[in-house]
């Protein structure tokens, strides 16, 4: 199976967007969310990582512009972001997208997320945003602000529940161009048998190639996010999609 990238678009108050570590209020534009995600379709993207930032914090929604986005590109969708209902989430799969990641309400209301799960298989994915805090790995909820419980716990019972994929960041990585935490991808991917999506801290191709290199080992990571350094321009993506391919 190839490593497959996913380039980040971030939307917050109708713009794309990068946060750091997650925190609202550390927000650097980057324009039109379209153009960016026609931007990485142009370059090769095969999925795009299209995010409402607003709907995550409980602050408001993109759902029109998000859904317009999906609408456009003629490459796979993973969309995420305040999905936390039956509502939403039938909203944001008549977008058209290929999945949905579920936060925040996959741990604060389990039952309807075994539901969803049952109901709409490989097209559910799980976000586990992880804070390791004195050795402790929590997860964290409702845009990172509060805490979600015990990564191991939850996610022995995610699987139980069928959870077909994984979406894990290190919150302290996210936005800050310090490289991804390869233990603890490696760890939550020999803890599950669903794949995982590295998300988190990507700086360099370097760390795209590690990742690929220790999936090439058999460890069950699909692939990776990538946001700010491509809009840092610390490399290109067809750059970052020739290296990963060479691998294995």
């Amino acid at each position: 199976m190839s490593f497959t990238l996913l380039p980040a678009v971030d939307v917050a108050d109708g713009q794309a967007v990068r946060l750091v570590q997650g925190e609202a209020g550390t927000e650097t534009g980057y324009g039109e969310p379209l153009e960016a995600a026609l931007t990485w379709q142009r370059d090769g993207a095969e999925w795009i990582h299209l995010v409402d930032l607003d709907a995550a914090f409980g602050r408001g929604s993109n759902a029109e512009l998000l859904a317009e986005v999906v609408g456009k590109l003629d490459v796979a969708v993973e969309l995420s972001g305040g999905i936390r209902d039956d509502a939403s989430l039938e909203r944001a799969l008549a977008t058209g997208c290929r999945r949905v990641n579920l936060g925040t309400a996959a741990l604060e209301n389990p039952q309807w997320c075994a539901k969803v799960v049952a109901q709409h298989g490989d097209r559910i994915a799980v976000g586990l945003d992880v804070k390791i805090i004195d050795g402790e790995h929590r997860l964290a909820a409702r845009g990172w602000t509060t805490d979600g419980g015990d990564l191991w716990e939850t996610l022995e019972r995610m699987d139980r529940d069928g959870v077909a994929r994984y979406v894990v960041t290190d919150v302290s990585k996210d936005g800050t161009l310090q490289g991804p935490n390869v233990d603890l991808l490696t760890g939550v991917a020999n803890a599950t048998t669903a794949p995982v999506i590295a998300s988190g801290g990507i700086s360099e191709v370097t760390d795209l190639v590690r990742l690929a290199e220790v999936a090439a080992t058999g460890v069950n990571i699909e692939g990776s996010i990538v946001g700010k350094a491509l809009y840092a321009q610390r490399f290109t993506l067809p750059e970052a999609l020739e290296a990963v391919r060479k691998v294995g």
